[in-house]
């Protein structure tokens, strides 16, 4: 049984069908990533499973729950996090207030105290900055902020939505090498990004999103030498 589970799901907005019959699998331990040029249905995906939009039809599963038409609270409660695309951090709150907030639904205040300092291990740069307000953090910065706000929860499943988006690739580099990281400590991960190049090399597996469908799929390995992804995202 996958971690995660799109079972042929449509989504409108208003009229506009954003996914079309959209089918994939992310199974516990993996990193999988969606690549897609924009308008493609990523982020809508990602909506989806976090049930901010339900699907008209088609179902989501969440370890063999159905979530399709799940409240945001509960898919959270669940161990299904979303970092959205642009960080949405808090900019007037310190780096550690804003970490504090991903323990919103945890009520055991010594587990977030410990998952805390594991944060604070895993990206020392938020443990220099704790005191500073995240709107002053660069880019690469606040998305890591973003990453350890979402890592205070407990998340089962990460989805990151486009977090190398803006970065410089050295900075690119370092969000990738803490996404794997967090793979190796035990949390699956769904990526979606436009860096194909970055995605394909911490990846496992990977859909290709067009027009809400997924219209290739494969080992992360084996699609990075694929001629079609080198014509559509990687280039020459």
């Amino acid at each position: 049984m996958a971690m995660l589970e799109f079972d042929n799901v449509e989504v409108f907005y208003g009229k506009v069908q954003a996914l079309r019959g959209l089918s994939l699998k992310v199974e516990e331990g993996e990193i999988v990533a969606l690549l897609g040029n924009n308008g493609a249905g990523k982020t809508t995906t990602l909506s989806t499973a976090s049930a901010l939009m339900n699907p008209q039809s088609g179902t989501v599963t969440f370890n063999g729950a159905d979530i399709s038409k799940g409240k945001p609270w509960d898919v959270v409660a669940a161990g299904l996090i979303h970092v959205p695309e642009g960080r949405r951090i808090f900019s007037t709150l310190s780096v550690h207030e804003n970490l504090l907030l991903g323990g919103y639904l945890v009520k055991d205040r010594g587990l977030i105290q410990k998952r805390l300092k594991h944060v604070y291990e895993l990206l020392p740069l938020l443990d220099e900055r704790k005191a500073q307000q995240g709107g002053t953090l660069s880019g690469g910065e606040q998305q890591m902020l973003a990453i350890g706000r979402a890592l205070i929860a407990g998340p089962k499943m990460l989805m990151l939505d486009e977090p190398s988006m803006g970065l410089a690739p050295l900075i690119v580099a370092q969000v990738m090498r803490v996404i794997s990281d967090i793979r190796d400590e035990g949390t699956t991960v769904l990526l979606v990004e436009q860096n194909a190049r970055a995605a394909l090399k911490v990846t496992d597996r990977a859909y290709v999103i067009e027009e809400g469908a997924t219209t290739l799929e494969g080992n992360a390995k084996d699609m990075i030498a694929d001629p079609r992804i080198i014509d559509a995202y990687l280039g020459a």
